[in-house]
């Protein structure tokens, strides 16, 4: 255990540690799933830009346009995982980064208007079946942590005309930006034109339309913010 644990804190898991109640079958066969993630991030790095370190991919993942994708040191990427990294800037990741099962990365919808680019920081874990939509620019901080079914809209479609059908009136891109400590409970939507701010929490099932100042707890549908965290210390 004391060797596994070794390995972990290498891949920059500090102060990380099996649990003592992990039996050893159930340890290899942990350790298994990871190695054949680890060959088929062997595999995905040829094609990307760029990869810093550790790379784990899971089984059935889509990754489109390799070329436009730079990675840190140690990313995991689960089972059927979908990532477009089509765009103007590409999708940037940082080191200690896990994009779990079953969760999309859309950076462009159209060839006509790409979307602008993605850029996530260090220490971010992101959980199963979220979905980030980047149209304008979206930005997630360090030691961010998105909680099952979040989605990130970052587009809008105009419709002030009303002789006109929407799909014709074009669309705004203001982007979204999550900055760093934000946790974002399961199955909240974060929309266009949001900044979030540092060391915020986002209750579950929230539909956040507007943005958060930092140290704030925000819920509701719309969200609406129900405690200062910096007045409570």
């Amino acid at each position: 255990m004391k060797i596994i644990d070794a390995i972990i804190r290498k891949l920059g898991k500090k102060d990380y540690s099996v649990d003592k109640n992990t039996s050893r079958k159930e340890t290899f066969i942990v350790l298994f799933e990871k190695g054949m993630c680890f060959f088929r991030g062997f595999y995905y790095r040829i094609f990307l830009k760029k990869c810093g370190g550790y790379l784990f991919i899971g089984k059935r993942c889509k990754i489109k346009h390799c070329h436009k994708i730079l990675l840190g040191r140690t990313v995991i990427i689960g089972d059927n995982v979908e990532i477009n990294a089509l765009s103007k800037e590409g999708v940037k990741i940082g080191s200690n980064v896990s994009i779990l099962r079953n969760s999309i990365i859309e950076c462009t919808g159209v060839l006509r208007n790409i979307g602008e680019g993605l850029i996530i920081g260090n220490n971010v874990g992101i959980a199963q079946n979220c979905f980030i939509q980047v149209r304008g620019k979206v930005i997630i901080g360090d030691d961010v942590i998105f909680g099952p079914g979040v989605s990130v809209f970052s587009e809008n479609h105009n419709y002030s005309d009303t002789e006109k059908p929407i799909l014709e009136q074009g669309e705004t891109r203001i982007g979204v930006t999550i900055e760093n400590g934000v946790w974002i409970g399961s199955n909240a939507i974060i929309l266009d034109g949001v900044t979030i701010g540092k060391n915020s929490i986002i209750a579950a099932g929230s539909v956040v339309n507007r943005s958060i100042p930092p140290y704030s707890i925000g819920a509701g549908i719309p969200v609406k913010i129900i405690k200062s965290l910096k007045q409570d210390n």
